[in-house]
């Protein structure tokens, strides 16, 4: 976690910066480059937000989200630092957030998935996920496209 006290961790929804955000994860991500506005408000909507920000102005600096049923399971999501601040703790301190937040549910699981930074979720406990469990998905329609049918022709 960062020891640099310019920046703190909020589990405050009303401060997030929805614009901010939006802007961090459609033009920073692999994984929502160009998510639109509406997609990314209801997204923050849905779930538990979490952010960083500078004390001394208030900006938000880092964002994160949780889908959970608060009781068994969580997904974290959309875990995100301004690239021009990225390597000063700002991700750890975001990510010991969420985690300290999480061990309070008493949650089983907690799962999210990452190209590039195995290492940070890592310091967290974080491991790959295990044979013993079969993962399957099922593709989604992305917005605003129409969704596709079972059985339909692709």
């Amino acid at each position: 976690m960062t020891d640099d006290p310019s920046y703190e961790f909020s589990t405050d929804p009303a401060r997030i910066d929805a614009s901010r955000v939006h802007e961090l994860v459609s033009r920073h991500t692999y994984w929502a480059k160009d998510r639109p506005r509406e997609v990314m408000d209801a997204a923050i909507a849905g779930s538990r937000p979490y952010g960083v920000y500078r004390r001394d102005t208030g900006e938000q600096v880092g964002f994160a989200r949780v889908v959970t049923d608060g009781a068994t399971f969580a997904w974290l999501a959309d875990v995100i630092v301004d690239p021009d601040l990225r390597g000063q703790g700002i991700g750890k301190l975001l990510v010991a957030g969420v985690v300290a937040e999480l061990d309070r549910l008493g949650l089983r699981r907690t799962i999210l998935a990452t190209a590039d930074a195995h290492g940070l979720y890592a310091q967290f406990g974080w491991t790959p996920v295990t044979e013993e469990y079969k993962w399957m998905e099922r593709p989604g329609s992305a917005a605003g496209a129409p969704a596709r049918q079972p059985g339909a022709a692709t």
